[in-house]
């Protein structure tokens, strides 16, 4: 099990391919690495793809939060210093999109180009999670594994559930082979919640960056509405939005080929 000291943690990290430039695929909350393997072994043709849990998840060690975005960052940057990449393309889906716009930020001599999923800039002007998706995710009423079906439905397209049902009992047996502590759930919700303040957003600070961005989204992602693609691309100079039509928020999942069609055109 390969790890890494990095930014006073051990990180758990995996790599897949030889050929081709360094992709990191950052993820989302409560995720593991986990999150981008059907996408990897489609990656790994093209891309030098590093994979890792972030701090509060999978094997990587918890420690206590709250955590920030540019705390993650810089844990990413261990990473790649450890693993002498000097420059790569970076990739986040939700909160790891804020980490991806953290270590372009904070460290943009890292990034040759950045890919930013499901993810917004924070603070009052983004769009938020719909009241339907509110809804079901703070449901405390039902039990367990209830709850996390009904989450899977709201998040990713209309009916996928429904046609998927293979993936998502895999799904469901990840987690519960997987789980994740409250506390260390809430440490990573700090990410977030960190960047609701005006002064904290990531949206007055996006116009510095200079590196070639990719904004993906799934068209109906509930979690975060397709709308913050267009107030991200008015950040950053010169970025491309791609929405596909037949996802919601989890498309790394639900729509792995295209997904991987799309990362692979932008970034080769």
């Amino acid at each position: 099990m390969p790890k890494i000291q990095t930014n006073n943690i051990e990180l758990y990290y995996e790599t897949y391919g030889g050929g081709g430039k360094p992709l990191v695929l950052i993820s989302g909350l409560g995720y593991s690495n986990w999150q981008w393997h059907k996408m990897v072994p489609l990656l790994a043709k093209h891309f030098q793809v590093i994979t890792f849990d972030n701090r509060g998840v999978g094997q990587s060690d918890k420690p206590a939060g709250p955590y920030t975005a540019g705390m993650l960052a810089r844990d990413t940057v261990g990473l790649l210093d450890a693993l002498k990449i000097e420059k790569a393309i970076i990739a986040g889906h939700s909160m790891g999109g804020f980490i991806a716009q953290a270590l372009a930020l904070d460290f943009p001599q890292r990034v040759e180009k950045l890919i930013l999923c499901s993810t917004n800039f924070g603070g009052p002007n983004h769009v938020p999670v719909t009241p339907e998706a509110m809804k079901v995710l703070t449901d405390v009423s039902s039990d367990a594994l209830t709850r996390f079906k009904n989450g899977l439905a709201v998040s990713t397209a209309p009916d996928w559930s429904e046609k998927n049902p293979e993936m998502i009992e895999e799904w469901i047996q990840w987690r519960v082979a997987n789980p994740i502590e409250p506390v260390h759930y809430q440490a990573q919700m700090a990410i977030g919640l960190g960047l609701m303040p005006e002064a904290a957003a990531f949206e007055n600070k996006l116009s510095r960056l200079n590196v070639p961005t990719l904004i993906l989204f799934g068209a109906h992602d509930k979690v975060v509405p397709p709308a913050n693609a267009d107030l991200l691309a008015k950040k950053i100079a010169g970025s491309t939005v791609l929405i596909f039509p037949d996802a919601g928020h989890f498309f790394p999942i639900e729509i792995a080929e295209a997904a991987s069609r799309a990362i692979t055109d932008f970034a080769a």
